[in-house]
């Protein structure tokens, strides 16, 4: 008797149902992804699996290939292959054949060969609680003498015909996180980087939805790649009209070799339904939250020195500082760059991780001991996988900059590369930070990494070394923390360039921008958010006349700006007025009392029509609180602005609305402000406000007010 053919299996959590083909011979094919089916049967599952087989037309296949969560070009599927790679010129089109597939709790493993090309293959499926996709495959090398060289391993996932336009992200340097959307016609949208990193322009998410999706309407469908390194995201339609979005590393040439028996595993592509690009960072704001090492205890108000000082390291004058930071509440002062050896400028000195003897010739104690007693923790800047050619460490070891050989990299910021993948450089790094962490018992790195990675190869023989590096830098950072494992440490990249889920595994927040102003920052922390929770974006109160833009903005909008993050200061506090601490400290304060809410709860963007007010905000996951922004980012064609919704709320309820002090000052050209804001305060149903919403006051451009709303 033929064994019976495994039935489909069902993967439901969180309002999505995920169903997978594990009939074999061939890889699993998705039936379903996005909403939930609710309680299909196995014989209804089996019926779905025939309704999904295709009509056979016009020089088509004559048996219809099912589409794999690994594309293979064997079957027929003429879009990008999920494996590439050959040995010695054969063994490029595999052909794998399920050996297993079993499922346990909410994770599917398959099992499967190909005895020709020498190859087995494992791929992972999974769908946790709040119904985010989590996929890895892993290949392995099964041939007794041939090596076999590996140019890409990339998984998918379907999307239907609905799903007609496309939003992913680019950005540059002071610019991250800008969004771009294209309709989703017939052949390939393929973002790839080549940075070494994940890089400012990085697509963050790859969105795909039925036409005109917003905030909060529209199926959507995302993937991100949990990655620090090069990687590649796309998403591919059919003239048969099959459409897939996926993702992974981007192997440069030579860099996965595979000796027999040795094997590679991909980075984890995340993949999320929602109703509304809310309802896709919802799912992985929970997910990020559920983690064992998330950030628990509430996110400390930072001062950071950097557009304070600058490389002016001054004792008296950062003792003053440090003063001024505690007067308004302040909870960490962090060092930022020019505290080691030759570090002036910065052209001299990364590399020499070694406390400068000319301008701290009593260490960092002085200042450490300072801070600490104002109550303060103490936080230090470093770019540990760079080296300045002119330092001690490259004229002692040149052989560790990465290179291709023969020639040296295209500087940035006068810097090289420190070639990590040489054990003597990896132990050196970090037996250096390992002291400096140990002596000043630092609570906080600020570890930046400042330029793309060009040539990056190992030396002697300039091999491609990008993959190598970027294993080297998780390595580096979990064994640093499992020395110290109170340490905290941000992820800066030229400020906002390495940003994503393979970093996070190892750090409690990333550095959003380089640019601080204000208005900038509406936008990249609106975008940012996509991927991640407030609280794991640091967003700081800039001078009032911004460094990066020369723009000039009101504190109130600087500091409700910043609200939204995690929240510090990036401003010389000694150069301040009297009214401006005060003023400063009012709204740390409402930090500190909101931050419990802010950082728990939901992120929410209305879908205004007027794309000159923003309106988001964030719900507690109870729905018994809110806080709202109105935000003008231009000024409108309409005045007043009319009436804004206010969703995510708990439509039975009826909530107390008021303005939110300090932020509570509607500054516009209101001759009279609406009847409900000149009373101070407005109680509806939550159905109310989100379906027919409020007056908003007329605003400056660059102003926003805070609502908080309370239920009742």
């Amino acid at each position: 008797m033929a064994a019976s053919r495994p039935e489909p299996i069902h993967l439901r959590a969180g309002g999505v149902s995920l169903v997978l083909d594990v009939g074999g011979p061939r890889l699993p094919s998705v039936l379903h992804w996005g909403g939930d089916l609710g309680d299909v049967t196995p014989a209804q599952l089996r019926e779905l699996a025939l309704a999904a087989v295709p009509a056979v037309v016009s020089s088509g296949l004559d048996t219809p290939a099912e589409l794999s969560v690994l594309a293979e070009h064997a079957t027929g599927w003429p879009g990008l292959p999920g494996l590439r790679g050959h040995r010695g010129g054969t063994a490029w089109s595999p052909l794998f054949t399920v050996t297993s597939a079993h499922a346990a709790g909410a994770e599917v493993r398959v099992e499967a060969v190909d005895e020709a090309a020498g190859l087995e293959l494992a791929v992972w499926i999974a769908l946790d609680a709040t119904g985010l996709i989590t996929l890895r495959a892993a290949v392995r090398n099964r041939h007794p003498a041939e090596p076999y060289v590996l140019d890409g391993l990339v998984l998918n996932l379907p999307v239907p015909a609905e799903a007609a336009e496309l939003l992913d992200l680019t950005g540059r340097h002071l610019r991250e996180r800008s969004p771009q959307r294209q309709p989703f016609t017939v052949g390939s949208r393929v973002r790839e980087s080549r940075r070494g990193r994940t890089g400012a322009d990085a697509s963050l998410l790859l969105a795909a939805g039925v036409p005109d999706f917003g905030f909060r309407s529209g199926e959507v469908w995302a993937v991100h790649v949990g990655w620090s390194g090069n990687h590649v995201t796309y998403a591919e339609r059919l003239p048969d009209g099959r459409a897939v979005i996926g993702g992974g590393e981007l192997l440069l040439p030579g860099e996965v070799r595979l000796e027999p028996g040795e094997e590679y595993t991909t980075p984890r592509l995340y993949a999320a339904y929602g109703h509304g690009l809310d309802g896709v960072s919802d799912r992985f704001h929970r997910h990020l939250r559920a983690r064992p090492g998330h950030p628990a205890d509430p996110r400390p108000v930072v001062m950071n020195t950097w557009e304070a000082v600058y490389f002016d390291h001054d004792l008296p004058k950062l003792r003053a500082l440090a003063d001024r930071a505690a007067e308004v509440g302040a909870e960490r002062f962090v060092l930022d760059d020019g505290w080691f050896r030759h570090r002036r400028d910065d052209y001299a000195g990364l590399g020499d991780w070694y406390v400068d003897e000319d301008v701290w010739p009593q260490g960092l104690h002085p200042l450490v001991d300072h801070v600490r007693a104002l109550g303060l923790g103490f936080g230090l800047w470093v770019e540990p996988e760079m080296i300045n050619p002119d330092s001690d460490l490259a004229r002692a070891h040149p052989e560790w900059i990465m290179s291709t050989g023969g020639r040296t990299p295209p500087e940035v910021r006068h810097q090289q590369v420190l070639d990590l993948v040489h054990p003597e450089a990896y132990a050196y790094v970090l037996d250096r930070l390992d002291r400096l962490v140990a002596e000043y018992a630092i609570d906080y790195l600020k570890w930046d990494h400042n330029r793309d990675l060009i040539d990056a190869g190992h030396s002697p023989r300039g091999e491609a070394a990008v993959h190598r590096q970027t294993l080297a830098v998780y390595r580096l950072l979990d064994e640093l923390r499992r020395r110290h494992p109170g340490l905290e440490i941000e992820s800066c990249s030229s400020g906002g360039a390495r940003v994503d889920l393979g970093i996070l595994q190892r750090t409690d927040r990333v550095w959003g921008s380089d640019c601080i102003d204000a208005l900038e920052r509406q936008s990249i922390q609106r975008w940012t958010q996509l991927l991640l929770p407030p609280e794991l974006i640091g967003s700081h109160v800039g001078a009032g006349h911004a460094h990066t833009t020369g723009r000039r903005h009101d504190l109130a909008f600087r500091a409700g700006t910043a609200l939204f993050g995690h929240f510090g200061i990036e401003w010389d506090l000694t150069s301040a007025s009297v009214a401006e601490r005060a003023e400063l400290a009012r709204w740390i304060a409402l930090y500190k009392d909101v931050r419990g809410l802010l950082h728990t709860g939901r992120i929410v963007r209305a879908d205004h029509p007027d794309p000159a007010l923003w309106v988001h905000g964030v719900v507690a996951q109870d729905r018994s609180e809110a806080i709202f922004a109105l935000v003008a980012v231009a000024t409108s064609v309409v005045a007043p602005p009319g009436r804004v919704r206010l969703p995510g709320l708990d439509p039975r309820a009826t909530y107390r609305v008021e303005p939110l002090a300090p932020g509570d000052v509607a500054a516009g050209i209101n001759h009279v402000l609406p009847s409900w804001l000149a009373r101070g305060e407005l109680r509806l149903p939550g159905s109310v406000l989100e379906q027919a919403g409020i007056q908003a006051p007329d605003l400056y451009p660059e102003h926003l007010l805070l609502l908080r709303l309370t239920r009742e």
